[in-house]
Parts: structure tokens; C-alpha cells; sequence
């Protein structure tokens, strides 16, 4: 108690704080002078929340304003849904008074719906456009217009982490036109910018004439924080202990360092010692490690009015009117500017701008919310809900997120709709499934209106690897908890059932739709969505006859069925046929649209395509895999659905093991395995699969087999993934662990009829019933596999079955008959192409002529094949060739030539034959680069490479030469080539 009494006593004595002295940015102050001397440059200054790029900026805009230079400054907010160019429009609203005076063009009418109080001032609206990116492109340019009228000569914007798409599309948009309209100045946390970010293209992909400068302000040093925690004390003095204290706690975070000092003053823990300032009692004294802990002492201290002013402001989350505020704390006008006042003195909130309010920092906003008893918190998002809708244009996402948070059901729906709906209209899908998916997470809605919210979710469009558990938790809740009629509990139950199955808990989903489906209406569009789901071949092993009984029997629709449900309904029964081997699915994937301008269902007919794409994989349609694949990407793109982007790389990764398109191949499929927080569990699976093939390919066993058991945990890779397995464990002698992983699946595979996952799954299972002599079951997996097969144009199931046969007649001792068929199935692959198989075929083929003595011709076959495998990147089975090579006194010189990057001599490389069979399809190089995904300079290259090996003068005779000799199948046509 004495010493509490003597620290009282001291409070007198102790001077009051002013702000920090701009400390230890000398360097990066002068930096930008420099760089804003030159030319319109592009600044990237990113750091740490607290470490000061705000006050570096505003510290150089100052210094610009008194030269006379015009800067615009705007910043993003932290909010859950971000105000489309938000920061923008508060730059332009903010530096201008009107527009009367700019005389801008016609263009500046797209400019009303952003800026309705200049409604009078600004020309008329322009026709409106269909298409949401003409739309925003004409944005664009009107902001551009306004800039140059103004003579703006900076636009700067802070925490661009937190930017919506749109402001970053507008900010790529300024940079690439010449000459650059505005030089721009933009702080962010890199550690906060979002994978899929365009801030990431902004600041590594700006054109090759670009100015850029990039500053990353550090922390104080010792002496610096020295320098700034005395001009807090009025210059005082301040001893090295104390400052090292400082600097070890808080690590030299400017901010950090500013409100630890402020807490201390606050407790009185700060005495004078020795001619300077010190702290009091160094062993007992605790600094807090972080700013959240200074600012919550700090807010507890204040009157609780002065708290409800900050609990508003924090509720708003934003620099908001002086007049909003006060409605939102519902503070009496007089209590409510006395308590401002005190908030203002603080340093806890600042006027940043004519009559806009907020937080000093978003660190201090975060920890006053988080402060805020529940209770209080709930009430205050409803006050200020109810404030912002009396706004003559009501901000309907932030009204959602008050309501929401406040609890209030009915208010939060329908603003969650209107704000989707609003999204969705700007091509914003992703922040639509947002919004929805944030509503059903956390409130507890009634059943009639989950269902129809969940039904709306686009969960392609959400970002992590997990967005069903809370939606799933939301249904079973409504199940348990609501009185609802049969007819309600099947449809929750259904939506139940299906996002566990998007989640990939098949046969808990199935079991879900199972129990509904005799309860849903039989004509209605959830019944046949229904049966689509059941038909799908994933989960346990069933017969295909049973899931094709599904879809062969589904009743008639005979109730209203919105378009979008009509579109979603033909995207996923083309997709179950396929998966279930049906020719009629090809039929039925015709009908999915190449290109839609709406962005719902462009989400739709892009996973429709994505869907497509695999399966044309899977039955060895190389070519309408890849076009499918580039209409997805394309689709994806136009309307920043970025989300689905990850699909499609895995899917196009897939692909380009099979056509061995190596190069890059294994960085791709890096990027998705490791990212564990943004890519959904399906697509790193995917992407685990050809990680792991190709390692087992390169000699990588070990790493392999952990990533093909990775890719296992999806239902679609777990087939596949068991083959790769099984081959590496028969390579390794283990015959029996062959057996078990081909076990587990056989029943699906081939008991099932399901050939079209049979493609890899078949050979390994032969071979490993084979290595167990157990010659008859091997059989029966081959007949089974012709027998479900027939005759239909699958070429990799087909070439697959050859494979199969050859395999059984080298272990019936036919070598002969077994060589001839390992050369047509390695003419089977290659036609396809699928060269890495083709090649292991012929391998087969050598040893069957080895096995006959047939040297002359299974040696050099051995040799070439070997060499090919090594430039192929093969060097697992390269080097295994040559071991074998050596021992028997064959070539082994064009296997240990294949160090480092492989070299094709006078042969085209696998991605040279690519682009040349699209090259005969008719494709200009523009196209083919496209559909490849690479720039056209790569492609003009790798044609004059072609050019040059195959010794010819022009792109027609290079289509004429592949195709006499048999590299590529097809007509050239000429009409394309001599562009």
C-alpha cells in the first residue's frame, strides 16, 4: 500500500507526453523524395503493423504540401467485406470540392453511383454494359480522367493489404497505361496481403519501363528509441537500462515502443533517477509485450462514457462522421463531445480528416473491440445498424455485418442478400460466398431461410481449406433444435448431405441424401440434384449399374425450376456420366455453355468445364482436356473468381504429367501442396499426386510415397494414388503391401465396371497378381476391365488394356505376342500423347526381346529408350536401365550423358511436340500460347526450335513434316499457319 501511495504522490511531478518526434526515417525520407523527383514512379513501402509507415508518409506529404505539389490520400480499411474502391473514392471526395469546374467527358457519368452528392455536377450515366469487366474498365477510365483534370501529381494509399479487388485492378490499370497518369505511394503489410492477391502482381509483374521503389521501414535501434522515448518526456534524459528494457520487450516497433511508454506514464511506473528518467522498481514491473495489452489498461482507466465513444468507433471500424458516431453511442450531444474531447486528448482517436473520426492505429481499434463486453458489443452494432440505414444510400454490407453481429435475424438476412446480390451484379462472386457463408456461420437462422442461404453458397469461391464444418454445424443444429415438418427436416438434411459430399465425407453425405430423399417433392429441383449426388461413383465400392439406376430412373421435373438450378443441374449429370463411363456424357458436356456474362453462372459452367477437363484426362482426350481447362481459367479470370484458379492448376498439372509437359511441373505443384490455409484439400491433393509421381520418377522414393499417401485422403486421387504406391512397392520386392493397397480398391475399380478410373489402377493390379502367381485373378481383372470397357473411344483406358494384355502374356511365357503388344500399347500412349508410359512400354517390349536373345534388337531399344527417359526427366528408370545396360554390355553412353537440364539433339522435346501438334490443329501462336498458359514470344521459340531441328523454312511445312512422320495425327491446316 505505501508504494501505491508513493506513486500517486509522484503523478504531479511526472510531465505530460507529446506525440513522438519523428525518429530514424531519415533514409526512407529522403528515398521518396528522390524517387518523387523522377519520372511517375510506383512506391511499395510495406512493413509491420506499428513500425511507422504512416507517419513516414504523412512526414513527406507534408513536406510535399509546402512545395506545392497536389497529393490525393486514401486508405483501405480493415473491414470483413471491403467498400468497393473505397479508398479511392475517399481520396478523390477528400481532395475535391466539385467537379463543376474539370469539365470531364461523358465518362465521368460512370463516376455517379460512387459519388451520388455530385449527382448535379456530373454528366449524365452512361449507357450501362452487360458485361461487368467493360464496365469496370469504363470506371477506370473516368477515375483516370479525374486525376489528370486535377493535376494530382500523388495518389497515395495506405494498408493496401486490406484493398477490395476492384482498387487493386484500378491501381495495375494506372501503372500499366503511358505515360503513367500519377506517381503512387502504397503501404501494406505483406505478411497480411492474401496469396491470391493482386497486390502481388502489382508489386512483381509492373511493366519492364516501370519506376519502382521499394522501401521496408525496420524497427528503432537502441539510440533510436533513445531519441523518440525522450521527445515523449519533453527531452528528458533517458538511461540506457531503460531504454534496452524498451527495446528487448517491444522489439523496436515504434508503436509499440510510443504506447508502452504511454501505459507506464499512465501507472506512474516512470520516476527520475539520476539526472533521467528510469523505470521504477526493475524487477517487478511489468511492460506489456504488446500493444493490444497498453491499449486495454489504457481504455479501462477512461470514464465509461469516454470507453462508449471508443466502443462506437471501434464498432464502425472506420474514420466515420462526428455526427454518426454520436448517434451510435447514444450519448446525449453535450456528454458526447466532453468524452470526445477526452478521447482526442488521449492520442486514442484523432480527426484525421474534416469530420471524419477513427483510431490512431488499427492495432488500437482491434483491442478496444476485443475489450468490448458482449453485451455492449451486440447493443452497439444494433445502434449502428439503425443509423446507417436512415443514410440516404444505405451501405448494405456493413449493415449486414451490425446486424448480424447484433443479433438480429431478420435484419441480417435480408441485408446479407441485398449486399450478395450487390456483389454478385459486379462480377464479385467470391464476396458474395462470403458474406453468405459469414451469416449461416454465426447466426442461428430458421430452417426455411438456411436452406435457401446454403443453397446460394458458391463454396468453390471461398478461400481455406475447410469452409463446410460451420455450415454442416449450422444444418445439424436446425435438425436438432427446430420444430420443422417432414418436408423441411429433408431439406436441410439434403443441404446436409451435399456439403459434406463437396467436403469429400462421401458416404456420410450419401447416407444424409439417402434418409431425405423419400421425403423431398418427387418432380422438384432439389430430388434431382439428389439423384445426380447418389449417381456419383465416389465413396465405397458399388456397382456402376447401381449409381447409373440414379440418374436412368429420376422422375420427370415437374415444379418450377429457376434457370441457375437448370444450368447446375446439366453441368453436374454431364459430369456423373462421365465419371461412370457413359459416351452420353459428352453429350451431355456440349450443352454446357463455352462463356456467360452472368457471374453466377459463369461460377457454374467454370466448374462445369473444370469437371469435363478431368474426366477428358481420365479418358485420355488430351486435346478436350485442355480446352475445357483454358475455357475454366478463361471463365475464372474474366470474372475474378480466383478461388477457382487453384482447381484448374491442379487439374492442368495433371494433365501435363500425363502429356510430359515436365518443365515447372514440380514448383506448380509446390505452390499448391504447401498451401495448407488457401487451397482447398482436393486441389492439394491433386497436386500432391503428381508431386509424388514425379519424385518417384526422379529416384525421390521416400518423398514420393509421403506424398502419394497424402493425395490418397481425396476420394477422386485415392485410386491413382494406390496404383503409384503399388508400382513403387513392386519395384521395391514388397509384393504383398502391392496386394493390400490394390486390394482396398479393387472391388470399385473392377468389380464395379468403373474403368474409367482403371487406367493406372489396372496394370498395377495385374502386376501385382502376377508377382503373386496368382495368374487367374490377374486375368479376371483384364476381362472384367475389356468387358466394362466394350468399344468406346477412351484411348488411355483402351491403351491401358493393352498394356494389361501384354503383362499377361509375358508371364504365360508368349514373349513374342507380349513384345508386339508392349509396342502397341507404347503406340497407344504416344498417340495420345503420354510419352513417360509409352517409353516404360517399349522398356517392356526390350526385355521380352532380351528374354528371347534377341540382343541385336533389344539392346539399342533399351539404350534409346533410356536416353529418352532421361531427357524426359525420368532418371529413376533411366538410371535403372542403365545399371542393367552395364551388365550386359550394352550402351549405357546416352544414359550418363544425362546430367543437368536433358538435351533433345535433333528430336523435339515433349513440350515442342505439344505446340506442334496444336500448330496443326490450326492455332496461331497466340492461341497456342494461350491454351498452354505460357507468353507467345515462348511459343514463337519453341516453333523456330521445331523449325530448325526438323530442317524446315515456314510453320506449313513444319505441320506437313510432323504429321508424314508420324510425330503428330491430324490434316494440317494450312489456312492458320503463315501468319
Amino acid at each position: 500500500m505505501a508504494v501505491v501511495g508513493e506513486a500517486r504522490k509522484n503523478d504531479g511531478r511526472l510531465p505530460a507526453l507529446s506525440a513522438p518526434r519523428f525518429v530514424g526515417r531519415d533514409g526512407e525520407l529522403n528515398t521518396l523524395r528522390s524517387a518523387l523527383e523522377r519520372t511517375p514512379v510506383v512506391v511499395l513501402v510495406d512493413g509491420e503493423a506499428g513500425i511507422g509507415k504512416t507517419r513516414l508518409l504523412r512526414e513527406f506529404l507534408a513536406s510535399e504540401a509546402e512545395r506545392g505539389r497536389r497529393a490525393l490520400v486514401g486508405a483501405c480499411l480493415e473491414l470483413r467485406v471491403p467498400y468497393t474502391l473505397g479508398a479511392v473514392v475517399d481520396a478523390v471526395r477528400d481532395g475535391v470540392d466539385n467537379v463543376a469546374g474539370l469539365r470531364l467527358s461523358g465518362l465521368g457519368g460512370a463516376l455517379r453511383p460512387l459519388f451520388p452528392e455530385w449527382a448535379d455536377e456530373l454528366p449524365p450515366a452512361p449507357e450501362a454494359l452487360e458485361d461487368a469487366t467493360s464496365a469496370r474498365h469504363r470506371l477506370f477510365r473516368a477515375f483516370a480522367e479525374v486525376l489528370g483534370r486535377l493535376d494530382v501529381a500523388l495518389l497515395a494509399l495506405e494498408d493496401v493489404h486490406w484493398a477490395d479487388e476492384a482498387t487493386l485492378e484500378f491501381l495495375l490499370f494506372l501503372v500499366s497505361r503511358r505515360p503513367q497518369p500519377v506517381s503512387l505511394v502504397l503501404t501494406f503489410r505483406r505478411d497480411e496481403v492474401p496469396s491470391a492477391s493482386l497486390l502481388l502482381r502489382l508489386a512483381s509483374r509492373l511493366p519492364s519501363d516501370a519506376h519502382l521503389v521499394r522501401l521496408t521501414p525496420g524497427p528503432l535501434d537502441v539510440a533510436e528509441t533513445v531519441s523518440f522515448v525522450s521527445s515523449m518526456l519533453g527531452g528528458g534524459y533517458v538511461s540506457k537500462e531503460f531504454a534496452g528494457f524498451l527495446h528487448a520487450r517491444t522489439e523496436g516497433v515504434p508503436l509499440a515502443v510510443e504506447e508502452s511508454v504511454r501505459l507506464m506514464h499512465d501507472r506512474a511506473d516512470l520516476i527520475r533517477r539520476d539526472g533521467g528518467w528510469a523505470r521504477r522498481r526493475l524487477e517487478r514491473i511489468e511492460v506489456p509485450p504488446t500493444i493490444r495489452d497498453a491499449m486495454l489498461e489504457r481504455v479501462q482507466r477512461l470514464h465509461p462514457d469516454t470507453r462508449t465513444v471508443l466502443y462506437a468507433a471501434a464498432v464502425l471500424s472506420g474514420p466515420v462522421d462526428f455526427a454518426t458516431l454520436r448517434a451510435v453511442t447514444g450519448l446525449s450531444e453535450e456528454r458526447f463531445a466532453a468524452q470526445a474531447a477526452e478521447a482526442l486528448g488521449n492520442g486514442l482517436l484523432r480527426e484525421d480528416r474534416a469530420g471524419q473520426w477513427s483510431f490512431r492505429h488499427s492495432l488500437a481499434c482491434d483491442a478496444v473491440y476485443d475489450a468490448i463486453p458482449a453485451g455492449e458489443r451486440r447493443a452497439t452494432h444494433l445502434r449502428a445498424g439503425r443509423v446507417l440505414e436512415r443514410w440516404p444510400l444505405a451501405p448494405v454490407a456493413q449493415l449486414a455485418r451490425h446486424f448480424r453481429l447484433a443479433g438480429d435475424v431478420e435484419a441480417a438476412c435480408r441485408y446479407t442478400e441485398a449486399a450478395a446480390d450487390l456483389c454478385v451484379q459486379s462480377g464479385d462472386v467470391a464476396t458474395s460466398a462470403l458474406l453468405l457463408h459469414s451469416l449461416v456461420a454465426t447466426v442461428p437462422l430458421p430452417a426455411g431461410v438456411l436452406v435457401g442461404l446454403v443453397t446460394k453458397i458458391q463454396f468453390q469461391a471461398l478461400s481455406g481449406s475447410d469452409p463446410y464444418s460451420a455450415i454442416t454445424e449450422a444444418l445439424r443444429s436446425a435438425l436438432a433444435g427446430q420444430a420443422l415438418t417432414p418436408l423441411e427436416r429433408a431439406l436441410v438434411r439434403f443441404q446436409v448431405g451435399r456439403v459434406l459430399m463437396v467436403a469429400g465425407e462421401i458416404e456420410a453425405g450419401r447416407r444424409e441424401i439417402l434418409t431425405a430423399l423419400p421425403h423431398l417433392s418427387p418432380g422438384s429441383a432439389e430430388t434431382a440434384r439428389a439423384r445426380v449426388l447418389l449417381a456419383l461413383p465416389l465413396g465405397n465400392a458399388r456397382p456402376v449399374s447401381e449409381h447409373l439406376r440414379w440418374l436412368q430412373e429420376a422422375p420427370p421435373l415437374t415444379q418450377p425450376v429457376a434457370s441457375l438450378d437448370r444450368l447446375r443441374l446439366s453441368v453436374e449429370r454431364a459430369f456423373a456420366l462421365l465419371m461412370l463411363g457413359e459416351e452420353a456424357g459428352w453429350a451431355a458436356a456440349l450443352e454446357i455453355p463455352d462463356d456467360v456474362l452472368d457471374p453466377q453462372e459463369a461460377s457454374i459452367v467454370a466448374i462445369g468445364h473444370t469437371n469435363v477437363g478431368e474426366e477428358a484426362t481420365r479418358w485420355g482426350r488430351y486435346d478436350e482436356a485442355r480446352t475445357r481447362l483454358a475455357k475454366a481459367r478463361t471463365l475464372a479470370e474474366r470474372h475474378q473468381l480466383l478461388d477457382y484458379l487453384d482447381s484448374i492448376a491442379s487439374s492442368r498439372a495433371h494433365l501435363d504429367w500425363f502429356t510430359g509437359a515436365w518443365s515447372g511441373l514440380a514448383e506448380r505443384t509446390a505452390r499448391l501442396v504447401d498451401d495448407d490455409g488457401g487451397v482447398r484439400l482436393k486441389d492439394r491433393c491433386e497436386a500432391s499426386l503428381v508431386a509424388g509421381l514425379l519424385q518417384a520418377a526422379s529416384g525421390d522414393r521416400e518423398a514420393a510415397k509421403e506424398r502419394l499417401r497424402f493425395a490418397g485422403d481425396d476420394d477422386q486421387q485415392r485410386i491413382e494414388a494406390a496404383a503409384a504406391l503399388a508400382q513403387l512397392c513392386l519395384g521395391d520386392g514388397d509384393v504383398e503391401e502391392a496386394l493390400r493397397l490394390t486390394d482396398q480398391l479393387a472391388g470399385t475399380v473392377v468389380g464395379g465396371g468403373l474403368w474409367s478410373r482403371a487406367v493406372e489402377f489396372a496394370p498395377a493390379r495385374t502386376a501385382a497378381l502376377v508377382a503373386a502367381g496368382r495368374i487367374g485373378p490377374a486375368t479376371d481383372v483384364v476381362n472384367a476391365l475389356e468387358g466394362a470397357l466394350g468399344d468406346r473411344d477412351a484411348p488411355a483406358p483402351q491403351a491401358s488394356l493393352i498394356l494389361c494384355r501384354a503383362i499377361l502374356a509375358e508371364v504365360d511365357g508368349r514373349l513374342t505376342d507380349a513384345a508386339a503388344l508392349f509396342v502397341r500399347a507404347a503406340g497407344a500412349w504416344e498417340a495420345l500423347p503420354r510419352p513417360y508410359d509409352a517409353l516404360l512400354a517399349r522398356e517392356r517390349s526390350a526385355r521380352c526381346l532380351l528374354a528371347q536373345g534377341r540382343d541385336e534388337a533389344g539392346l539399342p531399344l533399351l539404350s534409346s529408350v533410356a536416353q529418352a527417359l532421361t531427357e524426359l526427366g525420368a532418371r529413376n528408370d533411366a538410371g535403372r536401365i542403365s545399371l542393367f545396360l552395364a551388365g550386359r554390355g550394352g550402351d549405357v553412353l546416352a544414359v550418363t550423358r544425362g546430367r543437368g537440364r536433358p538435351g533433345y539433339g535433333n528430336r523435339l522435346s515433349p513440350r515442342e511436340l505439344e505446340v506442334a501438334r496444336l500448330l496443326v490443329e490450326g492455332l496461331t501462336n497466340r492461341q497456342i500460347a494461350d491454351t498452354l498458359v505460357v507468353s507467345v514470344q515462348t511459343i514463337a521459340s519453341q516453333v523456330k526450335s521445331a523449325m530448325r531441328k526438323l530442317d524446315v523454312t515456314s510453320r506449313t511445312a513444319l505441320a506437313v513434316r510432323v504429321v508424314e512422320s508420324g510425330l503428330v495425327v491430324g490434316q494440317p491446316q494450312r489456312t492458320l499457319y503463315d501468319e
